[in-house]
């Protein structure tokens, strides 16, 4: 540890909320897959700020476009038109195939709480009565109040209650448990197309289209979370692209901006009408910034073809997990949709093995007691792959010794 690192820590316990149990690392710089410490010791990032960085760690190109904006113009609000923000919006629509409108947060749990906002708006005048939520089981959409009650994840809520009511929680995948609870009082049915908090956790494709006939069915919107699976992370642009199955509401965030705070929600049709001004609004949501920072990161996924990367690259991640699975019996079970990938360990040894990872150049995520997520830049290929799976190897046969 060096100094630097050591009053870090001091001031931390002195100044910040602890609110997550940091791991003993400062990072300072990367590039690319790679990220470096204070001490210059140099890492492979398999969690990229939580699926943020999708283009891997200060790109030029997302570096060029935040430094010609920001000498032009910062901030003025929404109640101005500003350069990129439209533009952004229709760079997105484009990747959902064109007619959708968006409006500007700041981060995943607030396009989710706009989203709900949205729904029940429309639903005042398109199914009046109706205001109830439903999510799935497992499911993760953020930590502010509604974004937790609609969370379904009884562990993350218990400290918080009573939570904001109107949401109902049922099991993924169950078809005949969304048909029971989808009535006269739901106005929208949001699910993650691949849970990615809960576990990494796929839809499957008859669920989707069964949710997607659902709402249709009895007027009820439907509200895809893409925050974490958006941004060519599962191979498309958006994670429902694959299935064929166009919901009505789309939330994103995270690698938007390459890891810069932004975040949003689209619609399209009557929902995309839904909210009138006065309805809802953010101060910092769609800067100049921000958005010219988005469009440099869009382009460039599109550009660097990162979509079929992360097929491709997620397919060797997957078969090298299987592998390890069949050699070393310490792997239950291997998931996911391109460079979104989740492994269950036999032992609950998750956060062990994630640690000791750390301590070998390996950044990688535990979920629970026995899952590790794996969320690489896109940028991530075979060598990478090789290497965070021989270190992988080396970890599970010495806890198993």
């Amino acid at each position: 540890m060096t100094a630097i690192f050591d009053q870090e820590v001091a001031l931390d316990a002195e100044a910040i909320m602890h609110t997550y149990a940091r791991k003993p690392v400062l990072f300072v710089r990367g590039d690319g897959m790679k990220l470096y410490d204070d001490a210059g010791k140099e890492y492979l990032d398999f969690v990229s700020g939580i699926g943020a960085v999708n283009l891997g760690h200060a790109h030029p190109a997302v570096t060029a476009a935040l430094a010609e904006q920001a000498a032009k113009l910062v901030h003025v609000s929404n109640l101005f038109y500003v350069e990129h923000r439209a533009e952004l919006a229709s760079d997105i629509s484009d990747l959902l195939g064109g007619g959708w409108k968006m409006f500007f947060a700041n981060s995943g749990t607030e396009a989710v709480e706009g989203a709900i906002k949205l729904a029940r708006r429309w639903a005042a005048t398109h199914k009046p009565g109706a205001y109830r939520v439903v999510t799935l089981e497992r499911s993760f959409h953020g930590r502010t109040l509604a974004a937790l009650a609609a969370t379904g994840q009884a562990s993350k809520q218990e400290a918080f209650k009573p939570l904001p009511e109107g949401f109902v929680h049922v099991p993924a995948n169950d078809i005949a448990a969304l048909e029971a609870v989808v009535d006269d009082t739901v106005a929208a049915v949001m699910i993650e197309v691949v849970q990615g908090e809960g576990g990494v956790w796929p839809l499957s494709a008859e669920y989707l289209e069964a949710a997607r006939r659902i709402c249709d069915e009895r007027t009820a919107l439907l509200i895809a979370d893409e925050v974490q699976t958006g941004f060519f992370r599962t191979g498309p642009a958006f994670a429902h692209q694959a299935f064929g199955v166009i919901p009505d509401v789309v939330t994103v965030a995270k690698a938007l901006a390459n890891g810069l705070p932004v975040g949003g929600f689209l619609a399209r049709g009557d929902a995309a009408e839904a909210l009138q001004p006065g309805d809802h609004g953010s101060t910092f949501g769609g800067g100049p910034l921000i958005c010219a920072a988005g469009r440099a990161t869009i382009a460039q996924l599109v550009a660097d073809g990162c979509g079929a990367r992360s097929l491709t690259s997620g397919a060797y991640l997957k078969e090298r997990l299987v592998e390890l699975a069949g050699r070393t019996g310490a792997i239950s079970d291997v998931r996911g949709a391109g460079l979104m990938v989740g492994a269950t360990l036999v032992r609950p040894e998750a956060a062990e093995v994630a640690a000791k990872a750390l301590d070998r150049g390996i950044v990688l995520n535990s979920i629970g007691t026995n899952i590790l997520r794996f969320l690489p830049p896109l940028v991530c290929e075979k060598p990478e792959i090789d290497t965070l799976l021989s270190t992988l190897s080396d970890i599970l046969e010495e806890l198993d010794s």
